[in-house]
């Protein structure tokens, strides 16, 4: 039997690159929900995607659909559904939109795909990740967040074109949120076990760092639109580490419970911390030496937004 993955936010540009990306790999089904005004653009965005596959040769069942019964049996849920930040929206506005729209979809799942594992791309990524855990009730292993994944693919790139060596062979760790939010780890970076303290100036790994903070920001003023193709395919990334259980070492978006080792106790408070993750969702978060200061900054951001969701009575 095939497995079933389910995009809810599929007729979106994120949500149809990780549908794509999936079907490529060729090991599971998609079923790709949006809202009933856009059901016909998920329905053609799984066609179109589809088609492709007599292309490229690959067998993946597409469905676009808006109801909800569709996503029964899933494995894997992915929730891209959101609005985006807009021009003089702050970032409260956004949380309680967005809030609003993760609960309403986070009891669906619960209703109709209770074993599955959730996958959450809806920003701000960390309190929608916390907004989801309460409102599927589902343990904390099930439900995370695709923090550092796409701002690590960053990093590495901007690092290879310093160096000019292959991203292959380059290993980097950011913590934390998206934007200037993210605590990447300099000292958990390097290439082929070398550190990059000894490969690269602390200047242009500075700069490394900049550009990859801004690197979103910076995709979207170029292009109109908030990037797709990196985030599609971090996505089936780890929706694969899931469904072949390859226990593969991610940076996402987890609720800490005060009981982890490298985290000074950090109690109930969703943030990206490095993890391993199989069949069953997260396996353990693994610890990691850094610079405490700025992840308590973040850290206490987020924690006030989580107080914010509570108060919404969501």
């Amino acid at each position: 039997m095939r497995h079933k993955v389910s995009i809810i936010g599929g007729a979106g540009n994120v949500g149809a690159s990780a549908a794509l990306e999936i079907a490529r790999r060729d090991i599971a089904d998609v079923v790709m929900l949006d809202l009933e005004v856009v059901r016909d653009k998920a329905m053609g965005r799984a066609h179109d995607t589809s088609h492709a596959g007599s292309i490229l040769g690959y067998h993946t069942m597409l469905l676009g659909t808006s109801d909800y019964e569709d996503i029964s049996g899933s494995e894997v849920v992915i929730v891209t559904a959101g609005i985006p930040r807009k021009p003089g929206m702050t970032r409260d506005d956004l949380l309680k939109v967005n809030s609003g729209i993760i609960a309403e979809v986070g009891r669906k799942i619960a209703k109709h795909a209770p074993e599955s594992v959730v996958l959450v791309v809806t920003n701000p990524l960390d309190s929608m990740v916390y907004a989801m855990i309460r409102a599927t009730g589902f343990e904390r292993e099930r439900v995370f967040g695709m923090s550092g994944e796409l701002d690590s693919a960053r990093f590495r790139d901007f690092i290879s074109r310093k160096l000019n060596v292959s991203r292959k062979d380059i290993d980097v760790t950011i913590l934390g949120g998206h934007g200037d939010k993210m605590v990447p780890v300099p000292e958990a970076c390097s290439v082929r076990g070398i550190n990059l303290s000894s490969l690269i100036p602390k200047k242009d790994l500075d700069e490394c760092i900049r550009r990859t903070v801004t690197a979103g920001g910076d995709v979207t003023k170029l292009m109109g639109t908030s990037a797709y193709v990196a985030p599609g395919i971090a996505i089936a990334e780890m929706v694969v580490s899931i469904l072949l259980n390859q226990r593969r070492v991610f940076s996402a978006s987890t609720l800490l419970n005060g009981s982890e080792e490298g985290y000074g106790n950090v109690k109930d408070v969703c943030i990206g911390v490095p993890v391993v993750i199989g069949k069953d969702g997260i396996e353990r978060i693994l610890p990691i030496r850094m610079e405490k200061d700025t992840f308590k900054k973040y850290m206490e951001s987020v924690r006030k937004e989580m107080a914010n969701i509570g108060k919404l009575g969501l």
